[in-house]
């Protein structure tokens, strides 16, 4: 008779670890995206604490952080007194410097946006009235210069923002990693978080999946953990609360895919040349960007994102959404010169957001969870966009909460 042996669940195999053990940190940083790394950074630069941030996939900002438009923006579409407005205008500033400071490819190429009727152009008049309560320097370019500075744009009325710009984002997460090891903290790379509790003696016990066939479990003790996990931060959240908690609700996430094209022009009409990246307004909830023009290091077109909500943070399937004839034809609103034939599909990236389809604003969360019975827990949700704009400015406000 063959008896069965009862599978092992993470919070068991977490409990079952003896204190001495575990790897004692003062600081665990989950996730090793952009945000992840910056506080990882951040947190490094403390004399006399540790700080370990662990990745689950094999390489640094293989998500979000590196499926994206990669631009510096200004912060000019979000509510005044949200923190997508404050850290992205602070965090630009920031980025700039750190760029320069650290040899990391970037331009401040500029940004117009572009609107096409009388309604649309009131809209850039309240946009431009916005900038100027925030102090992000814009102004409205006549559609006499538009057509002189772009001729191939298309524009009924333009707002122009000089602070926006373009960076190098792989470049900027690989200076962030040798930053975070300059400062003596450790970055481990194939650790996925799979339990986490509170312990009662204080800080967090966390449970992280190896990988290694020789040590398949690493249990930590952590004083402070942050929940920088992008797409994956609603589970980490409920990894520490039980069925039923608000959080399970109230730290939902949902997820956009957006689709990224490349311009090609085949040669038999005249290339589509632009000096700047171009934008279409938004949805009324500002859900999506729209899909725009921007330009890469090289100066090469690329247009996107569009959006498809999904069920799975990891379909990155390019199959489904939009036609290219589709997409044709919502850039040809502003760049008319453009077809289906001079398009191909790039890449694709998920955003990880916190208003569901249809549904209204929603500001990033990051929340210092005290006030929930979890002292020194932070949880960062909804980090998408301005997300890479706000991360050194996103890790500066974490440093501050712990």
């Amino acid at each position: 008779m063959y008896v069965t042996a009862k599978a092992v669940s993470a919070a068991e195999r977490l409990a079952s670890f003896r204190s001495e053990d575990m790897v004692s940190v003062d600081h665990l940083v989950v996730g090793g995206g952009v945000v992840g790394l910056a506080v990882g950074r951040e947190l490094a630069k403390r004399q006399g604490s540790s700080t370990l941030v662990v990745e689950k996939n094999r390489g640094i900002g293989m998500e979000t952080s590196s499926r994206n438009s990669e631009v510096i923006h200004a912060g000019i579409y979000y509510p005044k007194d949200s923190l997508r407005t404050k850290l992205c205008i602070e965090g630009k500033h920031m980025l700039y410097k750190y760029c320069q400071q650290h040899g990391v490819p970037y331009k401040r190429i500029g940004k117009w946006v572009v609107a096409q009727n009388d309604e649309q152009a009131e809209y850039l008049y309240q946009l431009a009235e916005h900038c100027s309560d925030v102090g992000v320097p814009v102004q409205m370019v006549s559609q006499v210069q538009a057509g002189k500075d772009e001729p191939c744009v298309r524009a009924y009325a333009v707002l122009a923002s000089s602070t926006t710009g373009i960076v190098d984002s792989h470049a900027l997460m690989g200076a962030l990693q040798q930053d975070i090891a300059d400062h003596g903290a450790d970055l481990a790379l194939g650790a996925q978080v799979e339990a986490l509790s509170k312990d009662k003696a204080g800080g967090y016990r966390v449970l992280v999946a190896t990988g290694d066939c020789n040590m398949p479990y690493m249990a930590v003790h952590a004083g402070s953990v942050v929940n920088a996990a992008g797409l994956w931060a609603d589970r980490i959240a409920h990894m520490l609360v039980p069925d039923g908690h608000k959080w399970q609700t109230q730290y939902k996430l949902h997820f956009a895919k957006g689709r990224y094209y490349t311009y090609a022009n085949p040669g038999s009409t005249p290339a589509i040349t632009v000096q700047r990246l171009i934008y279409p307004v938004p949805d009324k909830h500002i859900t999506s960007l729209g899909t725009h023009l921007t330009l890469d290091l090289g100066g090469a077109i690329r247009f996107g994102p569009d959006l498809e909500w999904i069920a799975s943070n990891t379909d990155y399937a390019p199959s489904g959404g939009q036609s290219l004839e589709h997409v044709a034809e919502a850039v040809a609103q502003y760049l008319p010169a453009i077809r289906a034939k001079d398009l191909a599909l790039g890449y694709v990236g998920i955003r990880p957001k916190l208003q569901p389809p249809g549904g209204e604003f929603r500001d990033f969360v990051i929340q210092e969870e005290s006030d929930a019975g979890f002292p020194g827990f932070i949880n960062l949700l909804g980090i998408e966009s301005p997300g890479l704009t706000s991360s050194l400015a996103i890790a500066k406000m974490v440093a501050c909460l712990l």
